[in-house]
C-alpha cells in the first residue's frame, strides 16, 4: 500500500488548510487511516482516525471541534479538513493506514508540512 499526502502549506492563524491522503495498492484491505503529526523536537502524536467499517471518526483533544476527518467509499482516499488552525498546528502531518494488520497502522505516508504563523 502506498500513501501519497497533499495540501499542506503555510497559512496565518485562524485559517484553514485541507489535506489529503491518497492510498493505492492492497486498499480493499483497508480497515482504517489516519492522520499524526510531529512537530520539531516533539514525538509523533495522534490527530485523527476514521474506521472504515461503520464510518466512526476519533479526534485527539487538541484538535476536537476544529479538524473533521473524512474518506471516500472506495476507501482509497482520506481527508482533514483544518479550520481555526493554530501556530500550535506547526508540524509534519503524516497519513496512515491499517491494512489488515488488526488496527495497528502499518503503512506510512511520506509527510507534509503544515505551519501556521501568528
Amino acid at each position: 500500500v502506498q500513501l501519497v499526502e497533499s495540501g499542506g502549506g503555510l497559512v496565518q492563524a485562524g485559517g484553514s488548510l485541507r489535506l489529503s491522503c491518497a492510498a493505492s495498492g492492497r486498499t480493499f484491505r483497508n480497515d482504517a487511516m489516519g492522520w499524526f503529526r510531529q512537530a520539531p523536537g516533539k514525538e509523533r502524536e495522534f490527530v485523527a482516525s476514521i474506521i472504515w467499517n461503520g464510518g466512526s471518526a476519533y479526534y485527539a483533544d487538541s484538535v476536537r471541534g476544529r479538524f473533521t476527518i473524512s474518506g471516500d467509499n472506495a476507501k482509497t482516499t482520506v481527508y482533514l479538513q483544518m479550520n481555526s488552525l493554530k501556530p500550535e498546528d506547526t508540524a509534519v502531518y503524516y497519513c496512515a493506514a491499517a491494512v489488515d494488520s488488526g488496527g495497528q497502522y502499518n503503512y506510512w505516508g511520506q509527510g507534509t508540512q503544515v505551519t501556521v504563523s501568528s
